[in-house]
């Protein structure tokens, strides 16, 4: 009676134990298919769009963090855990390959970024109209960039501000944001009055109550963005699936709608008239 007592608890143990061990090949499966990507701050919005598309079309989950290129890269170094990194400046991916960090022949630039000076709705000055002249006008007491140490667009606007021979008269109004989309947090909260900001921020629709003057390309070096798939990389398979959803038309054509040009398909100038009412 006891060996049966013995028995029957076993199989009972057994057969609670039966739905967990089933349960871990799904909870394997399911992290298998996810992608974590970590993206600069300036694609907010595109990413969160080109994610829900392939996402749909996939049933693969993307979990993406936003931040500046050079923390990323940074925390990369250290073995961050991402699938994909999607930097606002070329030259962290390569060197991430050049370490032997990332997949060899993976780097895709997927994009140009372009900035702009975005003013609130209520500022006293037009920003369309005065261009430059908006930052040294006597209402602008603090201009809201990325910080330039390791951010591109940050870089970006201190290089334009410099051509446009202005840096000297407004550097004591700066104030830095840990990324661009923080920078462009400052202006929106009222903490500064004027930002140069990624125009996938000017347009986006979080900021379109407010006004936006594009600074010329010329004037700044380019800011070639890439992305790269890593050596660390849990689920490659999806990772190259993303990279090549992102080249397709309907990719492409997203990240032009955000203000961004593509290597391969020049995108359309946002109309000022659409977003500047």
């Amino acid at each position: 009676m006891m060996r049966d007592g013995r028995s029957s608890a076993l199989l009972k143990r057994r057969a609670l134990l039966l739905p967990l061990v089933m349960v871990l090949p799904v909870a394997r499966a399911t992290r298998a298919q996810e992608l974590r990507v970590a993206a600069a701050a300036d694609l907010k919005f595109a990413m969160q769009d080109v994610a829900a598309q392939f996402e749909k079309q996939t049933g693969t989950k993307v979990q993406v963090t936003y931040g500046s290129s050079g923390n990323f890269f940074s925390q990369l170094q250290n073995g961050a855990p991402f699938d994909l990194f999607f930097s606002a400046d070329m030259d962290y991916p390569r060197k991430l390959e050049a370490a032997g960090l990332a997949e060899p022949g993976t780097i895709y630039e997927y994009a140009v970024g372009r900035i702009a000076i975005w003013t609130p709705a209520d500022a006293k000055v037009d920003v369309v109209r005065h261009g430059w002249q908006t930052l040294l006008d006597a209402s602008v007491q603090k201009i809201a960039i990325a910080n330039p140490q390791h951010a591109p667009y940050g870089r970006a606007a201190v290089a334009a501000l410099e051509k446009a021979g202005i840096y000297d008269q407004v550097k004591a109004k700066l104030v830095y944001g840990e990324n661009i989309s923080q920078a462009a947090q400052f202006v929106q909260s009222g903490n500064a009055q004027a930002g140069i900001v990624a125009m996938s921020l000017a347009v986006s629709p979080g900021m379109k109550e407010g006004q936006w003057w594009e600074i010329p390309v010329d004037m700044h070096p380019a800011i070639e963005q890439a992305a790269i798939l890593l050596k660390t990389s849990k689920n490659k398979t999806g990772a190259r699936a993303f990279l090549e959803f992102l080249k397709s038309q309907g990719g492409r054509a997203t990240l032009g709608k955000y203000g961004f040009t593509t290597p391969e398909a020049p995108a359309a100038r946002p109309s000022r008239d659409s977003q500047n009412r």
